[in-house]
């Protein structure tokens, strides 16, 4: 078989994809902007294809290059998978594992348990990276996403970590400062710290139906944290992101029994891509985690 591409070159280009130009492609490759560029030149030479428009402020995949990162993208991911494969065979799980969270469960659930991660595993590179959004993770180059909340995604394995309740909480000082509410009508009196980029977010699950205006927003769940330790109002909360916080009377429930239970937001799953064959150093990650994760 005469394949005419490089692989240095298939890299390239969807690097340049992925980050959006050349210039971006060339921070993320520790490469000379100018070499990214001769390089796609060469594939689009072998191939006797344009992959890019190219103006002065952007550029733009044409309709062959669309077709083609699809194939490219499956393509360096098999391979990978194949040298993976008989690296496993020689000994420990090892190579870069790249995981996606958002970042209340990275502080509070992932972080607290990485030097013993790496002690168990030490071939295995791990980074660890904060989206708020649900990201593409062939786009992001991402092996493992942990994700709360309801999945959508059909085109996904998925692996369910457990539910995490939510909790309305505030601190004692903003409690004594307002009072303790008895009932969810009188929430409507309380300052509410919610979210700002995912109205979702703002969906109390109240048992009465009543909806909660937000009077504070913030961007993520561990500033919302912040604001409520430091006596901002009342907020809810992922029982994973604040049980350390509950244990030490920081911050106080209130409504226990008010917030439906189960409801979409609890649930905690770590996704891969179904066409992916699972790796030994995602199955290592998914195992050592699954039985140190409190949620």
């Amino acid at each position: 078989m005469d394949i005419k591409s490089k692989i240095e070159d298939l890299q390239c280009f969807l690097t340049v994809i992925d980050s959006g130009s050349f210039s971006s492609a060339a921070i993320a490759l520790d490469m000379q902007v100018a070499k990214v560029s001769r390089n796609v030149a060469r594939l689009e030479s072998a191939l006797a294809v344009t992959l890019f428009n190219r103006t002065t402020r952007r550029i733009e995949l044409t309709a062959e290059g669309r077709d083609f990162a699809r194939c490219v993208r499956d393509s360096l991911n098999l391979l990978a998978q194949g040298e993976e494969e008989l690296m496993a065979r020689q000994g420990e799980p090892r190579g870069r594992l790249r995981i996606d969270a958002v970042s209340p469960f990275l502080f509070h659930q992932i972080v607290p348990h990485i030097s013993a991660f790496n002690q168990r595993y030490p071939e295995i590179e791990l980074s660890l990276i904060s989206n708020e959004n649900i990201i593409d993770l062939i786009e992001k180059k991402t092996d493992v996403a942990i994700r709360v909340g309801q999945l959508s995604d059909s085109n996904l394995h998925a692996k369910k970590l457990g539910n995490s309740r939510l909790r309305i909480v505030a601190s004692p000082e903003y409690l004594a400062k307002c009072g303790v509410p008895q009932q969810c009508n009188e929430l409507h009196g309380h300052q509410i710290i919610g979210f700002a980029d995912n109205p979702k977010l703002n969906n109390w699950y109240l048992k009465d139906g009543s909806s909660i205006a937000p009077t504070m927003l913030a961007s993520n769940g561990e500033t919302v944290r912040q604001l409520a330790l430091s006596g901002n109002g009342l907020a809810l909360l992922s029982h994973f992101m604040i049980r350390e916080d509950l244990a030490q009377g920081r911050l106080i429930e209130v409504l226990p029994e008010q917030v439906q239970s189960p409801n979409p937001r609890e649930e905690v799953h770590a996704v891969y891509y179904k066409h992916s064959a699972i790796s030994s150093r995602i199955s290592a990650f998914l195992a050592f985690f699954a039985e140190r994760i409190e949620l």
